[in-house]
């Protein structure tokens, strides 16, 4: 009990500190005049890094907050067994309805983590699991919709990035079925209390259902809030500080865009009901291809992610699993790049 106590007192520190750094840098960046005007140089983009983070932020908020409620509904109401008793046997089968089951199941990355540990220790086969988790974080209604308004001039974005989401996400389960043959979950008995990846803590059983719906959607606004946050600030700081020629001989190149988006969508952790938004602000220097390796990548493998599946799956595993992400992702945008988005 302590212990728990002692964690629980932990994270809300952590989280009490990074809300209060987010929450200064903000109020600067909005009222640039509280810096001191002897850095004139250093200031010159802070009007330029306002607009970029405040029009970020709104754009993308409406989407994540509609996003943790379906979320939360869902994981609440719909029992893991059902979605247990529907999955075919047949691996092509089990793999193509393990792609289109986030559609009746949208719930982001970091909540799907959790229900496809407890899915696979009751039976799921892995490689269907592993479909799940990967694609279920991007082919469904709500992050369509963010993406749609994201990129509503160029709706091949929206097309290219469901469809690269499923065949990734199909054949890395392909290959998940093919070539491991040992279960690669780690044996421990306690559950993942929470999506947070800071640590775990328990919290008071709550009075029913809908209280639960509110507990949990609070919990995952609140971590996927301060990550949006984070990310655009950080997106906002490259586009008004780092010099346009820079980001366009970085965008443009052949393969160098690809690995710097794929780096930028590791650690900014963003939700995949948001990320489009941090996308759609690069547009101009950056190709399209490079950035569907963002929106395909980021949702299937970033920071937070990854320090969970390294809580649920031996690190083996997880280090497989980042390869092949970074692999498929890699040569289906290009492909994609070449074939769509000219």
């Amino acid at each position: 009990m302590i212990l728990k106590h002692t964690t629980s007192s932990t994270t809300w520190k952590i989280n009490a500190a990074f809300v209060a750094v987010i929450g200064v840098v903000l109020v600067v960046a909005i009222n640039p005049a509280l810096l001191s005007t002897s850095l004139p140089s250093q200031i010159e983009g802070i009007h330029p890094f306002k607009t970029m983070l405040i029009g970020i932020v709104l754009e993308a908020m409406p989407f994540l907050l509609l996003g943790v409620i379906v979320s939360s509904f869902m994981q609440v109401f719909i029992p893991e067994s059902w979605i247990r008793r529907i999955m075919p046997r047949n691996p092509l089968l089990g793999v193509l309805a393990a792609c289109l089951l986030g559609i009746v199941f949208p719930v982001c990355e970091c909540g799907l983590i959790p229900i496809v540990r407890r899915l696979v220790s009751k039976g799921m086969p892995l490689y269907v699991g592993v479909t799940f988790f990967l694609a279920g974080p991007i082919v469904n209604p709500v992050v369509y919709s963010a993406t749609f308004a994201a990129f509503r001039t160029r709706p091949e974005m929206v097309y290219s990035r469901m469809g690269l989401a499923i065949a990734v996400s199909a054949v890395i389960g392909l290959i998940v079925y093919f070539f491991i043959k040992q279960n690669p979950m780690k044996n421990t008995g306690e559950a993942l209390t929470t999506h947070s990846p800071i640590g775990t803590y328990q919290q008071a059983p709550p009075r029913n259902k809908l209280d639960e719906v509110m507990r949990h959607a609070g919990g995952e606004f609140f971590d996927m809030g301060k990550y949006l946050i984070l990310g655009s600030m950080i997106t906002a700081f490259i586009q008004a500080f780092i010099p346009r020629s820079e980001l366009i001989s970085i965008g443009q190149g052949d393969f160098g865009s690809h690995f710097f988006m794929m780096g930028f969508a590791f650690i900014l952790s963003l939700c995949s009901t948001s990320d489009a938004f941090v996308a759609s602000s690069f547009m101009s220097t950056f190709s399209a291809s490079s950035l569907l390796t963002f929106l395909v990548f980021g949702p299937m493998l970033d920071l937070k992610g990854t320090l969970m599946l390294l809580s649920v799956f031996k690190a083996k595993f997880v280090f497989f699993l980042a390869i092949v992400i970074s692999i498929t992702v890699l040569a289906g945008s290009v492909i994609a790049g070449n074939l769509f988005l000219r």
